[in-house]
Order: C-alpha cells, then structure tokens, then sequence
C-alpha cells in the first residue's frame, strides 16, 4: 500500500519535474538588463511592445534580402519561419518552442548573426531584452 501510494506521488510530480520553461531564463533577462544598466541610457525595463516593433520594422542597413526579422521568422511568432535557402526555422515563441532560450550561447550567437543581417550592427541590451520580453508573452 506504501508504494503504491509513493508510486501514484511520484507520476503526479514526474511531469512537473520535466516541463521546460516557456519563458526566457530569469539569468539571461538579468544579464541584459545589468548591462542595458550599464549602457547608462536611462534604462527602466524591458518593454515587449517595443520588441515587436523591433520585430516587425523593416531596417536599411542589413543584407537587402532580411530587412526584418520577420523576413525569415514569419509574422506570427508561434509559426514556423523558413531561411532564404528555404530550410525550416522553428517558432520563435516562447510557448511554441519552450527549450528555445535555455542556453544563453546560443542565444547570444543567434542574436549576433541575426542584428547583424537585419539591422547591419549588433543588437544593444535594450533591444536584445524587449525583443525576448515579445518572445516570452507570445
């Protein structure tokens, strides 16, 4: 009977223990948001409104063929994108593709080719932080 009842304790927790966050590491947002400090640019915090207009503006100074992140990315953020060669990207969301922001290299590495491409410069911590503030509420 003990194990049985520590057995049924055990597979209600079990899926609790394997959910992956839909949102951004509490870390990652930090680490922008002390650096976004740092910029001494009069930061207050991330804004997602100011994300998806990241998201959504068309830039000059990238490669002509990604003016946008939605360029690749689509304009809905829980869809599937496509690159230029026509390989699959996954959602960007957070709720779509919760194991997506786990690992901060890959995100820096991914922020890092992408602002270059779209916006022809490297993305400040400011953008970086409001663009994954769109992310995590989509």
């Amino acid at each position: 009977m003990t194990v049985t009842r520590y057995a049924i304790g055990f597979l209600c927790v079990l899926p609790l223990a394997t959910t992956v966050s839909a949102a951004p590491p509490a870390s990652l947002i930090e680490g922008y948001a002390a650096a976004a400090k740092a910029e001494g640019s009069g930061f207050a915090g991330f804004s997602a409104a100011r994300g998806e207009t990241l998201h959504r503006t068309e830039f000059a100074g990238g490669k002509p063929d990604t003016p946008a992140c939605t360029s690749c990315h689509g304009k809905d953020a829980r869809g599937p994108g496509k690159t230029r060669t026509g390989k699959a990207i996954e959602p960007m969301a957070a709720s779509a593709s919760p194991a997506r922001y786990q690992d901060p290299a890959k995100v820096e590495k991914w922020f890092k080719r992408n602002c270059n491409e779209v916006l022809g410069r490297e993305c400040t911590p400011r953008e970086k932080g409001d663009w994954l503030a769109y992310m995590a509420g989509q």
